[in-house]
């Protein structure tokens, strides 16, 4: 990958929008063009301390390889001293979560586009050989039309040559009983399926204002296993039939039923009448457009920001100044940490610095592109190491690999 030369001090921060497990997100202006974007940082040290590094360069792997008009898309990565950026798409329509604890009313309409617009998100990431494993309301995104955007990476995974994922990763209210079945049993792994059944689980979310299986955090993968087999799906009466037909055949609980593709979503009776050209060009008309006069997100990251975060964004360039300062007076033997000044140099060395501008003035140069993290997952997602490797061999001898429980 190409080494261009996008810092921090290109952008100029304008406020913060979101906050993570272990990234926070604001917007900011790039000063030469004058474009807005999403930028989620990441603390090396935090990082590496919650064994995050390899989530995080997986991410970026992922995200410079792809490109879709239904994803958030991917344009710099850089870093510095303290942090790793990624600048993305600016969306600012909010994601589906802060809708719904708006307490808006999605109809039909509304959610029919959206189950429209992730499939061919979903399709395009199928081709690519990625699954996502982590389709919710919190990762999609609207833009100011009312259009949806599927986000945050963190947790994908790519599979090829009829390979199977194994990992227990995912959110547990939306991850498909395959995913659990794995875990416990051994079992042949999963594949692209367990994104459409999340994607049955948002949709039926968007329209009653609840999940369709009451699931929470705490509840143990075994006790998941027997709800499945014991606990039916209850549908609305007030829905078309149509409409409980496709969220059948989405929560339907054996992969091999289930709609998977998008010709199988194209062919059900509901989305019979959709010009599937119209929704990707997006002269759909969405059923919900956000409010233009706000900014869809909670305000308090801002004051966070602000007053709590020890090191604010926008005091960096004068905290590094000073740590640089400091660091050339003092003897670099008397480090406090050798092991994690080790690490962080590891990850120096190994980030992957993109540029989507620069290589769309190449044409010579295959495009590569895109996506991008929000903040708050609730629940959070979780993944376990599955052994991909790929530029992340990294962690291996110096900081741990990822697996969370």
């Amino acid at each position: 990958m190409f080494s261009f030369a996008v810092t921090f001090d290109h952008f100029q921060i304008l406020r913060a929008i979101g906050k993570g497990s272990f990234g926070k997100v604001c917007i900011v202006q790039k000063r030469d063009t004058e474009k807005m974007y999403a930028m989620k940082y990441m603390n090396k040290q935090q990082c590496i301390e919650r064994d995050e590094v390899r989530n995080v360069f997986r991410e970026l792997e992922i995200l410079q390889e792809i490109e879709h008009v239904f994803l958030v898309n991917l344009w710099y990565s850089f870093q510095d001293e303290e942090d790793m950026f990624m600048v993305v798409d600016l969306l600012l329509g909010g994601d589906l979560r802060y809708h719904l604890q708006q307490n808006v009313q999605f109809t039909e309409d509304a959610m029919k586009l959206y189950i429209c617009e992730m499939a061919l998100a979903l399709d395009y990431l199928q081709s690519q050989h990625i699954i996502h494993r982590d389709v919710k309301p919190d990762n999609i995104l609207l833009d100011e039309q009312g259009h949806a955007h599927l986000t945050d990476f963190n947790i994908a995974t790519i599979i090829k040559d009829g390979e199977r994922a194994t990992a227990l990763a995912g959110t547990k209210p939306y991850m498909a009983p395959e995913i659990f079945h794995s875990f416990v049993n051994g079992g042949t792994g999963y594949s692209f399926e367990v994104d459409w059944w999340s994607l049955g689980v948002t949709a039926y979310e968007l329209l009653r204002g609840w999940r369709p299986y009451d699931i929470h955090s705490s509840v143990t993968v075994e006790s998941l296993i027997q709800l499945f087999s014991t606990v039916s799906v209850q549908y609305s009466s007030a829905w078309t039939k149509e409409v409980v037909t496709l969220l059948r055949k989405l929560l339907t609980v054996k992969p091999e039923h289930r709609l998977s593709r998008l010709s199988d979503i194209q062919s059900c009776s509901y989305l019979s009448d959709v010009s599937w050209d119209a929704v990707y060009e997006k002269k759909m008309e969405p059923g919900f457009v956000p409010n233009k006069g706000r900014l869809h997100c909670d305000p308090t990251f801002e004051l966070e920001e602000m007053i709590l975060e020890s090191r604010p964004l926008h005091k960096k360039k004068k905290r590094l100044a000073k740590n640089k300062s400091r660091d050339n007076s003092k003897d670099s033997s008397q480090s406090d940490n050798e092991y994690l000044q080790e690490c962080l140099e590891v990850v120096r060395q190994e980030f992957m610095v993109f540029n989507r501008e620069k290589l769309k003035k190449r044409p010579e140069e295959p495009t590569a592109s895109a996506s991008m993290v929000e903040a708050e997952a609730k629940p959070e997602a979780v993944a376990e190491d599955e052994g991909e490797s790929g530029n992340l061999h990294m962690c291996s001898s110096v900081c741990s690999s990822t697996s969370s429980s």
